[in-house]
Formats: C-alpha cells, sequence, structure tokens
C-alpha cells in the first residue's frame, strides 16, 4: 500500500504496517539531548524558538521518540527579517519518512504563529554525493545545469 496521511499528524507508512509515526511537543532540552545522541556531524543548537518531535506508535502501546526538529531564528543576517524561521537541526534514529514528517510539522507550525518563510539546509550523506567533475558533466544529477 501506499504512505499517506490520516490526520491529525499521523503518518502511516505502509497499509499493512502497524507502526505509525506522531507528533508530539517537546522541549528544546530534551531535543537538544536527542540530536546530541543522534546527529551525526552537529551539536545541540544554541537556542531555538521551538522543537517538535515524532514518535512511534505500534498499536498504541509502545511509544518511541524517532526524530526531533529544532526552530530558530535564521543564522544568516540577511534572512532575519522577523517573517522567516530556520530548521536548526533535524535528527532520527533512521525511522523512514521521519525526516519528512518532521519538515511538514515545521512549516505548519512556523506559519501558524506567523511566519512566512521557513529555511533549511540539508547535507547529503557522503555515500551520495559524486565528484565535482561526474556533477558538472550532468552524469549524476540528469538536467543539471539546464534550469532543473
Amino acid at each position: 500500500g501506499r504512505a499517506g496521511w490520516q490526520g491529525g499528524g499521523v503518518m502511516n507508512h505502509n497499509a499493512d504496517d502497524s507502526t505509525k509515526l506522531r507528533l508530539c511537543p517537546i522541549t528544546l532540552k530534551e531535543a537538544n539531548t536527542f540530536v546530541a545522541a543522534h546527529h551525526r556531524h552537529h551539536r545541540p543548537a544554541q537556542g531555538g524558538l521551538f522543537a517538535v518531535a515524532v514518535t512511534t506508535d505500534f498499536n498504541g502501546w509502545d511509544r518511541r521518540i524517532c526524530g526531533v526538529a529544532i526552530i530558530g531564528r535564521p543564522v544568516a543576517r540577511r534572512l532575519a527579517d522577523g517573517y522567516t524561521a530556520e530548521v536548526t537541526r533535524v535528527a532520527t534514529d533512521g525511522t523512514r519518512n521521519a525526516c519528512s514528517v518532521l519538515h511538514g510539522a515545521c512549516w505548519r507550525a512556523a506559519r501558524a504563529i506567523g511566519y512566512r518563510k521557513l529555511v533549511t539546509y540539508t547535507i547529503r550523506p557522503r555515500r551520495e554525493r559524486t565528484s565535482t567533475r561526474a556533477r558538472d558533466a550532468g552524469e549524476a544529477f540528469p538536467g543539471a545545469g539546464k534550469g532543473a
């Protein structure tokens, strides 16, 4: 079956799977503790506006945090217009779709409190990076350099 939203911040991975991702509030301190334990290269964030967590729910009885996102003010001064927020950290334990659920929740929450723009920066894992030569030749990214 296809993954799909089931309302209320619940994401069903697969129609055959009883595992659901649920959003829950989390303090900045708790989110930073999770970041320290699970983020592959960043330290905990210095401050922030708010944080959100995603938990797994196995038939309603086995809940655990599988990812967090921390939202703060933009690091780049040019973006600090009062209407832009930045996702400063996202960390998961590798649970499928956790990052997508977190990014969606961050945008909905930021928009709900008046932000007009939400920026985030993602670094691809080393195994997915390609050489500059291959990228420049368009081998790794078909359509690269063609406005795609």
